[in-house]
């Protein structure tokens, strides 16, 4: 499996999986459903892109990298990293975004994504843990995030909040 940074060479395959991908599905919004291949290519995609680097953008938003989920060709997976937090998503959606293709559910590709993911986190967040939500409905996804060694923090109405902590040289978290 490997985790691979949003791409150009990838594009068809990450354009399936968007589009697909409902507007909002367990809390993982996407306003990219439904569009077409090339507005995918030429706006979408570059926009994605340049949410890690972001330039001439609102006061309010926060850089962000988009990493996909490999199983050999399968792309199966999508999952994005928040570089820091601003009250509300330190207190909300946190660093952590992600989901995984309704037919390769239950098979292990979202434990081993989010391990992934959190690796690839420990050189973006500044934090010593890395924040999470997610609705208490979804058993799954709490699976999940507790076999990465999360930890519940709180809760609103409708949903968990979690905390995975992360080892860096010279301090003594560990994942």
């Amino acid at each position: 499996m490997e985790l691979r940074k949003i791409n150009l060479k990838d594009a068809k395959e990450q354009w399936e999986y968007t589009t697909a991908l409902p507007e909002d599905e367990n809390g993982l919004t996407n306003p990219h459903h439904g569009v077409s291949f090339e507005e995918y290519r030429e706006i979408v995609l570059p926009q994605l892109m340049s949410y890690e680097h972001p330039v001439d953008m609102p006061e309010w938003f926060v850089p962000e990298t988009y990493y996909y989920l490999w199983d050999g060709d399968k792309l199966v997976g999508e999952f994005r990293i928040r570089h820091y937090l601003t009250e509300t998503l330190g207190n909300g959606a946190g660093h952590i975004g992600y989901s995984v293709k309704k037919d390769f559910r239950g098979k292990g590709y979202g434990t081993a994504g989010l391990k992934l993911t959190v690796e690839k986190a420990k050189a973006i967040v500044s934090e010593n843990e890395v924040y999470l939500r997610v609705n208490k409905d979804n058993i799954a996804s709490q699976k999940v995030m507790i076999n990465n060694g999360a930890y519940k923090v709180g809760e609103d109405e409708g949903h968990y909040f979690m905390r995975i902590p992360i080892m860096r040289k010279g301090n003594n978290f560990s994942l």
